[in-house]
């Protein structure tokens, strides 16, 4: 028995399999997964195979390696700008977080991210492990991988890279930082109410040490308004998936 390859179709295989890599590297969802190498790029191959056998076609068929070295670069930037979205929508959650550790007084406490090998906030990271439970609950890897599917028609392999649209690059992470602080919002407001009322009391009766008192009843303020407040953060959460699709969409051509 003889295993025949086409070596068109081995080639755009390569290719696709540039631009899903960053998404098993770069973005929180998938990078966050603690698997072998190996098995991340078995993954790879085949989920680009799958996405080939159904819509790829390659825009230009390279005459040389030199232009082939040229086609990967580019897929391996194209990628990266997509993984980007991604990676940017789920900060929204770390930056919330990073921000009521500042304030619950949580800001000297870490944990070690899996996916960016870092130390990430306490909240933040609960926020981010929540985050990423609702977005597979929501089939968002489905949707995820349909919009990979779509993104080779809009801008399939050995495209030229100076047609994505990277303003879209920098208005994410506008977006990053916008539903970062409305997430931690609610209880943002709760703590800084407290504190006023810390303020008007220091006024009144200087002896007394608001520093101290203070800390215990923002800590249990802030996260009572929080646990509050997460009931209402589906529809939070549903709009920072799809601003990871809106961006996509402003990306590519």
């Amino acid at each position: 028995m003889v295993l025949r390859v086409d070596p068109a179709w081995a080639t755009l295989v390569l290719l696709v399999g540039l631009r899903v890599a960053p998404l098993f590297v770069m973005a929180p969802v998938l990078g966050s997964v603690r698997a072998p190498n190996l098995v991340r790029a078995l993954l790879v191959v085949a989920l680009s195979a799958a996405v080939v056998s159904v819509s790829a076609t390659l825009a230009a068929a390279p005459a040389s390696v030199a232009e082939l070295v040229l086609l990967a670069v580019t897929e391996l930037v194209v990628g990266a700008a997509l993984a980007f979205g991604l990676a940017a929508a789920f900060a929204a959650f770390l930056f919330a977080g990073r921000l009521l550790d500042l304030q619950f007084g949580f800001g000297v406490a870490s944990l070690l991210d899996p996916a960016t090998r870092t130390h990430a906030p306490l909240l933040g990271t609960a926020l981010n492990l929540a985050a990423v439970s609702a977005f597979f609950a929501a089939d968002g890897h489905h949707l995820l991988i349909r919009a990979l599917a779509l993104s080779l028609e809009r801008f399939p392999p050995g495209s030229f890279v100076g047609e994505l649209h990277l303003s879209a690059v920098a208005a994410q992470f506008g977006v990053m930082f916008a539903f970062g602080l409305a997430l931690a919002a609610p209880a943002l407001l709760a703590v800084l109410l407290l504190d006023l009322g810390f303020a008007l009391a220091s006024r009144t009766m200087p002896q007394m040490n608001v520093f101290i008192i203070a800390i215990p009843f923002k800590i249990v303020l802030g996260l009572v308004v929080l646990a509050a407040s997460l009931r209402h953060m589906g529809a939070a959460m549903s709009s920072i998936f799809e601003s990871v699709f809106r961006y996509w969409s402003a990306l590519l051509p």
